[in-house]
């Protein structure tokens, strides 16, 4: 089956949706899926490549972003007509899920929609906010026909608005278990040279530097963390519209690494992750810190709870609290035994249900159940499993 993913951006941007589609991609080829990516062309990228064996269409999205978003979709429905697709994945409810939804009016081509995150910054309220808005999620939420939703915190926000539960399927973000590993001492120690870190303690974040991740926060309360752990480096990974303003914050002990397309080895240099956000999906990054053997501090919003129990396997602390973040850092930096233990669990949860293979499989099926008659009378809910007899709905 051909399968045409629709995401407003596609590697080498960085971001947690981008990273998530671009490992999972490669995973599918060879099981009977053929996935075309069809995406926005930035400044600098080609308008066709091939990444890692996958067909991917950029297309022209010219002058200010309403604009942007008509031409974007216009564009992609000609390629649409090009590739033939079966079947039509959106990776957001916006210019993607528009543009799969003209197309399935056009061609009668089954849907599926990813909804990244949930709350007040969710992709549903955002949604709501624009123009026409609650029309669009009223025509989007009847026309999908297949919602993959990645934490049970976008599950009961679709089950209020009214999506029945054979067209949610909780399928989780998955991670590549053998690129993201822990490193031995002696590697841990190369990378810090390679990136000229000190013999201290080191908190890392790795995502996009935007307001809802509260980095400020983070930043200035460092100052008063080194006074009680003395050389103490916060390390920032990425980048974003909050860039320039929180360089100009930072104090003494905080480094911003910019981006890299292999974000495994800062985390393996580092001692903790730590993300502060006051609204997620189900981050990705922290995914990939807890399978390269780091603990993570992380606020219980989105998915978070779906992937760490406090205290067994991960912390988690309110969000927007920060005297909570300042007390759970110095905590967690100043007992080792402590995140090692959680390291080890966490790594085990990752293996156990967030491994790219079993993710993949999950997307499969479902992807099969929507296409195969046969498939749709055997199993007509949740190909991507419920959230009652999974490992998901059980932790």
């Amino acid at each position: 089956m051909k399968v045409a993913m629709l995401i407003n951006g596609y590697f080498p941007r960085i971001g947690g949706a981008e990273r998530i589609l671009a490992a999972l991609t490669p995973k599918l080829i060879g099981h009977g899926v053929e996935p075309v990516v069809v995406t926005r062309k930035f400044p600098g990228l080609s308008a066709f490549e091939v990444v890692n064996g996958v067909s991917v269409y950029r297309m022209p999205i010219p002058g200010p972003k309403a604009l942007a978003s008509v031409s974007f979709s216009y564009a992609a429905l000609s390629k649409l007509a090009e590739i033939k697709p079966d079947l039509l994945h959106a990776h957001d409810l916006f210019s993607t899920m528009t543009t799969a939804f003209l197309a399935k009016k056009r061609w009668h081509l089954p849907v599926v929609a990813t909804i990244h995150r949930s709350g007040p910054l969710g992709d549903i309220d955002r949604l709501r906010q624009k123009v026409a808005g609650e029309l669009r999620w009223r025509l989007f939420r009847e026309a999908v026909d297949r919602f993959v939703v990645i934490s049970r915190e976008i599950d009961l926000e679709l089950a209020r608005d009214g999506v029945e539960p054979e067209r949610r399927a909780l399928i989780s973000n998955g991670i590549d278990v053998d690129k993201f590993q822990p490193a031995s001492q002696t590697r841990k120690q190369e990378l810090r040279r390679r990136f000229d870190l000190p013999d201290a303690p080191i908190g890392i974040f790795v995502g996009r530097l935007a307001p809802e991740k509260r980095l400020d926060h983070l930043i200035a309360l460092w100052p008063d963390l080194r006074g009680a752990i003395p050389g103490a480096i916060l390390l920032i990974l990425g980048d974003g519209p909050e860039r320039k303003r929180l360089e100009s914050n930072a104090g003494e002990g905080v480094r911003f690494a910019g981006t890299s397309d292999d974000v495994a080895p800062y985390l393996q240099a580092s001692d903790l992750f730590v993300l502060p956000s006051a609204a997620e999906g189900l981050s990705v990054a922290a995914l990939e810190a807890q399978a390269c053997g780091l603990p993570v501090l992380l606020t219980a919003v989105g998915g978070a709870r779906d992937i760490v129990t406090h205290g067994k396997n991960g912390w988690l602390i309110p969000p927007d609290d920060d005297a909570a973040l300042a007390e759970a850092l110095q905590i967690l930096l100043n007992d080792e035994a402590l995140r090692t233990r959680l390291a080890e669990q966490g790594r085990q949860s990752v293996e156990q249900d967030f491994s790219l293979t079993s993710v993949s499989s999950r997307l499969i099926s479902l992807y099969q159940s929507l296409l195969v008659p046969e498939a749709r009378v055997s199993s007509p809910h949740r190909e991507g499993h419920s959230l009652n007899d999974t490992t998901e709905g059980r932790r």
